[in-house]
């Protein structure tokens, strides 16, 4: 009789430093360089700092939850299984992994089509392109990602850690390269008295942070790899915290260091600032090579995100919630290939669609309820259900974090402008709806088979 023959999994082959390479790399991208003048615009010159200082808050105390999560449940699809877990596998958690899965149809490819039209719109600083010419930049660029990841777990972990050398390197360079020319009163010139009343204030430092805090996502994309993270019990927590760390570092210093070379209404006003930041340091040839490492880091955090999205869908094809295809291993290089073709086919169509700001607003409101408010609810819930369950993490000073984490992600929330609040409440109410209609028509029998 011959042998049987083992259906493709997952390969355990990332370790702790390519796992925080892969983190870091997603976190940094184009984010901080197109959103520094929307931030500073907002927040009237230098206390833009109190964005970038709450969103690093907001991503320690969300991160915690992660860690929490991540090193208990270590498996592919992130907050998928996380809900799943957290509110039930027979209860409240299909309804709401569901709801992730529904969201993540649309938010996943928004998160590639925002980094790709941020590329093409930096990358117009080289070359003066027309419209429809950035629609093929982007465009190209999604599909030139689909390439570099078709391929297994340990040669991405490889590129990653590669890619990460440039990004910390580039954003090293910035800070070394403004000490000289730094001016301190200008840098931390903080008033806030050009505000007529704090109300106005309040909702400019809520819009502010929610451009800061699009900037510091991905602090979680280790989770949705935890079936590929070697020891992930104690490598998935170590990487979120290394994340965050490191990159609230560079944030800051980098916030710091431009705001003390560049007057505030430049930074403001510039669509390049870091570009016009080593033009005015050093020359344009010098600010051309400058942006060039930019465009690499917008590719690193694209190839990142893109890799972390497309195990979401595979997780829940497996578990018989989403369509059996999607379940499909790669047979040579043991990767999702079927997920990733399909999140990548769809973020390229989006990225000939839409415009920036309107996608990095369209993509936190959606998250916020679904993701990680919920998430944080569930943990403190979960924990205190499950008191003789062992935590491989635990977070320092327990619930205050996840707590923390649920005032902040609101306070956000309540500042985003109304017509994004009802679009998102209306994808979760249609997500009930189709929800309860599938569960309706679906036998357990054929939803394996979906």
């Amino acid at each position: 009789m011959p042998a049987a023959i083992d259906k493709p999994k997952l390969e355990r082959g990332l370790s702790l430093w390519q796992a925080t390479a892969i983190n870091m790399i997603d976190m940094v991208g184009i984010g901080p360089f197109v959103t520094m003048s929307l931030i500073v615009s907002l927040m009237h010159g230098p206390a833009s700092i109190f964005a970038w200082l709450l969103g690093a808050a907001l991503a320690y105390c969300d991160g915690m939850v992660w860690a929490e999560m991540g090193a208990r449940w270590p498996e592919a699809g992130g907050s998928y299984v996380f809900l799943r877990k957290l509110f039930g596998e027979h209860k409240g958690g299909k309804l709401m992994s569901f709801l992730f899965i529904w969201q993540t149809t649309l938010q996943a490819p928004l998160v590639i089509a925002s980094g790709a039209i941020g590329f093409a719109n930096y990358f117009s600083f080289l070359v003066p392109v027309t419209d429809i010419q950035k629609k093929m930049v982007s465009g190209g660029l999604v599909l030139l990602l689909i390439a570099l990841l078709y391929r297994n777990i340990r040669s991405i972990g490889r590129i990653s850690v590669v890619l990460w050398i440039i990004t910390g390197g580039t954003i090293i360079w910035l800070i070394l390269s403004g000490i000289p020319h730094f001016n301190v009163a200008q840098a931390f010139d903080l008033h806030t008295d050009s505000f007529s009343g704090s109300s106005l204030l309040y909702v400019a430092l809520g819009q502010a942070s929610l451009k800061s805090v699009y900037s510091y996502l991905g602090y979680y994309n280790v989770c949705h790899l935890g079936a590929e993270i070697k020891d992930p019990a104690k490598n998935i927590p170590k990487s979120i915290l290394i994340s965050i760390t490191g990159i609230a570092i560079f944030y800051l210093g980098m916030e710091t260091i431009i705001l003390g070379v560049l007057p505030a209404d430049v930074v403001a006003k510039s669509d390049f600032v870091a570009s016009i930041f080593f033009e005015h340091i050093y020359n344009h040839a010098v600010a051309q090579v400058a942006t060039l490492l930019i465009l690499v880091i917008a590719l690193s955090s694209l190839f990142s995100a893109m890799l972390g999205y497309s195990r979401i869908p595979y997780a829940a094809a497996v578990n018989g919630d989403f369509f059996k295809v999607f379940a499909k291993v790669h047979p040579k290089y043991h990767f999702p290939h079927v997920s990733l073709l399909a999140v990548g086919g769809v973020g390229f169509i989006f990225s000939l669609l839409f415009k920036l700001g309107d996608v990095i607003t369209a993509i936190l409101t959606m998250r916020i309820l679904v993701q990680f408010v919920s998430q944080a609810v569930g943990i403190i819930a979960w924990n205190y259900k499950h008191k003789g369950e062992p935590r491989p993490y635990k977070m320092p000073l327990f619930p205050i974090p996840a707590i923390l984490s649920i005032i902040v992600w609101l306070f956000i929330y309540s500042c985003i402008r109304w017509e994004y609040i009802l679009g998102s409440l209306g994808i979760i109410a249609l997500g009930v709806i189709v929800y309860f209609v599938r569960k309706q028509y679906t036998t357990p029998e054929s939803a394996t088979t979906s």
